[in-house]
């Protein structure tokens, strides 16, 4: 076996060499070559100054975190307590029935659970969200729905407070904020998060559904801003991979330069 150690130090140092320097450095230098912009990081830059990247979505909010008319807002992010956290990359990982994505839905997982038979109603249902799921005034507004005995639960004006990001709720915020009305078609994109938490981009159509709010917070012709939608619209990868797309701070950049 000794007389083995040479060989397997020899083989040792050549793979370090070629898989652990050689092939590295081959990939980077032809990454910086035909691809420097993606190489990169795909950085965005206005005024000289970093303002993120085409392939990291980011918020578009004031200083309390409220979302601004002016722009686009990107679809919800899990990716970290406030979304759209870079180093905290992730999805909710939500089941199809679990209430804190779809709401507590009467006949499916609307408490309580006797027998382990889901209630008819939903005892937390609100005028405008029958689909509620009510945070505890305990923990930091905790969302509750596994166990609501004992707990308080948060209400104002006699009614519950919901927890805001399920999809019921978000769907309610989206209408409002677009002023669209009630009964809206809200696209999936809206009201869900992607897989990374950090998706740059939003569908076409939700693109669309915000430009008459861009366009009235702006003060600009409604047919400037779909104008513009349309001009920054992604196709297809390799035209048939996926759905067209509009990446949110590419459409914003271009919104700040027609002032």
């Amino acid at each position: 076996m000794i007389r083995r150690l040479p060989q397997s130090l020899v083989v040792l140092l050549a793979l370090t060499l070629v898989l652990g320097f050689a092939y590295p450095l081959l990939v980077t230098g032809l990454a910086n070559l035909f691809f420097r912009h993606q190489a990169e990081g795909s950085l965005v830059y206005q005024g000289g100054r970093l303002v993120g990247s085409t392939l990291l979505g980011q918020d578009f909010t004031d200083a309390h975190g409220n979302p601004l008319a002016q722009y686009f807002q990107p679809r919800p992010s899990a990716a970290g307590p406030s979304g759209y956290d870079g180093a905290s990359s992730s999805a909710s990982n939500l089941g199809p029935t679990n209430p804190l994505l779809v709401g507590f839905v009467p006949g499916v997982n609307t408490p309580p659970w006797p027998n382990g038979t889901p209630g008819r109603t939903n005892p937390f249902a609100t005028p405008e969200d029958p689909n509620c799921v009510p945070l505890s005034t305990a923990g930091g507004g905790t969302p509750v729905y596994e166990n609501l005995s004992g707990l308080k639960l948060e209400r104002r004006d006699g009614v519950y407070v919901c927890d805001p990001n399920t999809v019921p709720e978000r769907a309610i915020a989206y209408r409002k904020f677009n002023q669209l009305p009630q009964d809206a078609t809200v696209p999936v994109d809206a009201v869900t998060a992607s897989g990374s938490g950090l998706d740059p981009d939003i569908s076409v159509a939700n693109a669309m559904d915000q430009a008459p709010r861009v366009a009235r917070a702006r003060g600009l012709p409604l047919a400037t801003v779909v104008g513009l939608v349309d001009r920054h619209i992604e196709g297809r990868q390799l035209g048939f991979l996926g759905e067209p797309v509009v990446d949110v701070l590419l459409l914003n950049q271009a919104l700040d330069r027609l002032r």
